[in-house]
């Protein structure tokens, strides 16, 4: 399970490229006043118009079901957040967690945005956090192993004064959302599983402008940092190729590659 072959990556590519659309459409909306429920409705029905449905609505975790089809996670909110009714405010931090089965396969992105104006910190985190998720693509490469994935990102992140989430991490996926290797955001270069051709990874720094410890919010969902510092959250679902890493959840016409 954990390689795929050429038939069902093709099936991954459909999906990330739907899952792509989806995103793009749905970015588009985000703005003072927006509530993130509308943003919920949305993208599922996006999801649905192009044939797939929403990986995370009923997800179960034990005995609970997830409730939406995005996890929209505000301010200190790492990932998991509930889509409310409250309006979203100028200078929010808004992450946007998301995924869809098409033809039985996967896809799962994140990305996080500044509600209009936000301060040069904030926008430094953005930065940051981003940049490292495409540094951490870009060793996912055959021969090396899952360490050198999370060793790249840690060594981009710190230096720059913040902090990796702990006990969350990126993961394999296919058939299934979450599938083997664990991906974390930190490692030791050369250890772990060794990647090879056909390996599908969705790869997702979580980042904090303050401490890396969280907590769960009474909600049962929500995964807030423990000290209430704001956090950053991006995501690709990629494919490990002869050529390198391809990442599958770009709109067609992009670089498929890191």
């Amino acid at each position: 399970m954990l390689v795929k072959q050429d038939w069902e990556l093709a099936l991954m590519r459909n999906a990330g490229q739907r899952l792509a659309e989806v995103v793009a459409e749905v970015g588009e909306i985000i703005r003072p006043g927006t509530t993130t429920r509308s943003l919920d409705r949305r993208c599922e029905e996006a999801i649905r118009r192009r044939g797939a449905r929403p990986a995370f609505k009923g997800y179960r975790v034990g005995s609970r079901a997830y409730p939406a089809a995005i996890c929209a996670s505000r301010n200190e909110v790492v990932l998991h957040g509930l889509p409310d009714s409250r309006p979203l405010c100028e200078g929010d931090l808004l992450s946007v967690d998301l995924g869809l089965f098409y033809g039985g396969y996967c896809a799962d992105m994140a990305f996080s945005v500044a509600v209009g104006n936000v301060p040069p910190e904030v926008r430094h985190l953005l930065d940051v956090t981003e940049q490292s998720l495409y540094v951490g693509i870009a060793v996912a490469v055959p021969g090396n192993r899952i360490g050198d994935i999370g060793h790249a990102i840690q060594s981009f992140v710190q230096p720059h004064g913040l902090a990796i989430v702990r006990g969350y991490a990126g993961h394999g996926i296919g058939r299934s959302l979450h599938e083997l290797p664990s991906v974390p955001n930190r490692g030791v270069p050369r250890r772990g599983m060794r990647l090879e051709v056909g390996m599908c990874l969705a790869v997702e720094p979580m980042v904090t402008m303050g401490g890396p410890e969280t907590k769960v919010h009474e909600d049962g969902w929500s995964v807030v940092t423990r000290d209430g510092s704001l956090a950053a959250h991006f995501e690709h679902t990629l494919a490990i190729t002869p050529r390198g890493p391809e990442i599958l959840t770009v709109m067609e016409g992009s670089s498929p590659h890191a």
